[in-house]
């Protein structure tokens, strides 16, 4: 039999199971798979590592790898690449977070001309008032951990794991980030994470290349007005650009809204133009950080130790009066960071850098939260959830006190219903203020703080030590997801209200995430090119 012959015998890939002093380099993989598989090493030349993982669970720590036995496709890295767009723009894209680049990027692969326009600042002068923020407490309402070059996502934490991959390419938008300079790890990691300190080069080198491609964009560009005129059908209008704080308009022929879940003046906007909107569910709770080595015992046992494992994470789950509860955006060796776009509410979310060798662990600890939850608060109206994030952003401001310090509980004191007096170390650099964080939480009149404590009791059984005095609580983690949803037409994915709008991403309801979000950009920018560029193909191939 020939070689060729015996390799098409062969599975395409292999899933092995390691222990953890068990080498995995390529000839100890390729032996191994050979074991397995009762076949001389010899059959097969090629060993590629497609998956890799680590399994906590029954008492012990092992590694999954899933090796590839194939010849590699020869495909390169990427492709198909942006090319060069001609003529003059006929799209705006209003928002350069991962929905927005990555549209921006799937048209100009289909050779369609755009323009980018983003209120905040590129990723270097946005680092600058990040540091404001942290240690001074100065919030500019366009430049902060939200808006800016890259979105929110930029600086805080670039993870990329998901669920979405029925609606779309995710190894394409993981390629794309791969070719501009993210470590190749994120193609094989079971949870892709590229790193606070690594991420902002990948998003300017992706707007780098689409510059040299003729993609125009605009910062410190912030949209106040939508353009409209009659479309020629009854009562329906059609978009016709964009106009800018200033005065300055863009004129298009579509206009892709890919602002973030926290651009709420755009919510504004949309209203004033007749674009519908309507209330969706969301999450709301805090921030609970833990020693990292802690996190690690819980999670890795008698293991937790060994060189090769990683700081640990873990997700936690539980229904508390048909609400979810559950953990949000973990980070492993990470750290708290305030997430305020107004002056008057405080926001924390978290972030790793790539090593993630912090001495702390935090997640978002959130509660589910439903329409008709805020309704019985007396928050009402598509923007009713809005305004309930905002009151209790307020009241934890308030909580606070000055410089965007954070009220905060340790995790022991809120299981006895009370405040504390003081609070452990922290990676939160504005501070910690020792209170009740459970009255900041029930603030607005939704009763967070016992659904939030019922699942702590169970949380604690999975992981001992969570609910201790070493845990300590920091509110508010209110942005999970947009309260908000803008409806579009399931086909052309542009607004019933509004010919040519384009509703996008995590602000208009229809992503959470990174991957997500670029992957309904993509999706956004094939529609448009099938209207405006009909001879195009897919931008994906």
């Amino acid at each position: 039999m020939t070689k060729t012959a015996a390799l098409a015998k062969l599975p395409e890939e292999i899933e092995l199971e390691l222990g953890l002093d068990e080498p995995d380099d390529d000839a100890a993989l390729r032996d191994r798979a050979a074991r397995t598989l009762s076949v001389p090493a010899e059959s097969f030349p090629h060993v590629v590592v497609r998956k890799r993982s680590i399994d906590a669970r029954r008492g012990r720590v092992v590694f999954h790898v899933v090796v590839g036995l194939q010849p590699p496709d020869g495909i390169p890295l990427g492709e198909p690449l942006p090319r060069e767009v001609r003529g003059p723009s006929r799209v705006v894209i209003v928002g350069d977070g991962p929905c927005g680049l990555f549209a921006a990027y799937a048209l100009a692969r289909l050779g369609v001309a755009c323009t980018v326009v983003d209120r905040g600042k590129t990723v270097q002068p946005r680092r600058h008032d990040l540091a404001g923020l942290q240690k001074r407490g100065i919030v500019d309402p366009d430049s902060n951990y939200c808006f800016g070059e890259g979105g929110a996502g930029t600086y805080s934490d670039g993870k990329l794991y998901t669920r979405a991959h029925k609606r779309g390419p995710v190894r394409d938008v993981l390629e794309t980030l791969a070719l501009h300079g993210a470590p190749p790890s994120i193609l094989v990691d079971a949870r892709p994470h590229i790193g606070s300190n690594k991420l902002p080069r990948v998003i300017s080198a992706m707007r780098q290349r689409l510059e040299a491609c003729g993609v125009t964009f605009e910062f410190g560009a912030r949209v106040v007005d939508l353009i409209t005129a009659p479309s020629g059908e009854l009562a329906r209008r059609r978009i016709r650009g964009v106009r800018l704080e200033g005065g300055r308009e863009i004129a298009a022929d579509a206009v892709v809204l890919a602002t973030g879940h926290s651009a709420r003046d755009v919510f504004d906007l949309l209203q004033r133009a007749g674009v519908r909107l309507e209330a969706k569910p969301f999450a709301l709770g805090v921030r609970i950080e833990h020693p990292q080595a802690l996190v690690n015992r819980a999670q890795y046992g008698r293991a937790h130790e060994h060189p090769r494992l990683p700081n640990a994470a873990y997700k936690l789950v539980e229904q508390v009066d048909d609400r979810g509860v559950f953990s949000f955006c973990m980070c492993p060796g990470g750290w708290i960071v305030p997430a305020s776009t107004e002056a008057d509410g405080l926001v924390v979310n978290g972030m790793s850098l790539s090593r993630r060798d912090s001495p702390f662990a935090n997640s978002g600890l959130v509660v589910q939260v439903e329409v008709d939850d805020w309704e019985r608060a007396g928050f009402h109206g598509p923007l009713g959830g809005v305004e309930l994030q905002r009151a209790i952003e307020r009241a934890s401001a308030q909580a606070g006190g000055d410089g965007l310090r954070a009220p905060a509980t340790r995790a022991s004191d809120f299981m006895r219903g009370k405040g504390s007096s003081s609070t452990p170390m922290t990676s939160y650099l504005p501070g910690l203020t020792p209170t009740d964080v459970g009255e900041v939480l029930d603030s607005a009149g939704v009763p967070f703080a016992a659904r939030l404590r019922t699942a702590l009791t169970a949380f604690d059984r999975r992981m001992h030590g969570f609910a201790s005095e070493e845990g300590v609580l920091v509110a508010v983690e209110s942005r999970t997801s947009a309260p908000v949803r803008v409806p579009r037409d399931p086909r052309t994915l542009e607004s019933p209200d509004l010919e040519g709008l384009h509703p996008a991403g995590e602000g208009a309801g229809y992503a959470g995430g990174i991957v997500s979000a670029a992957l309904d950009g993509m999706r956004i920018a094939d529609a448009i090119a099938a209207r405006l560029a009909p001879a195009a193909r897919s931008s994906t191939g």
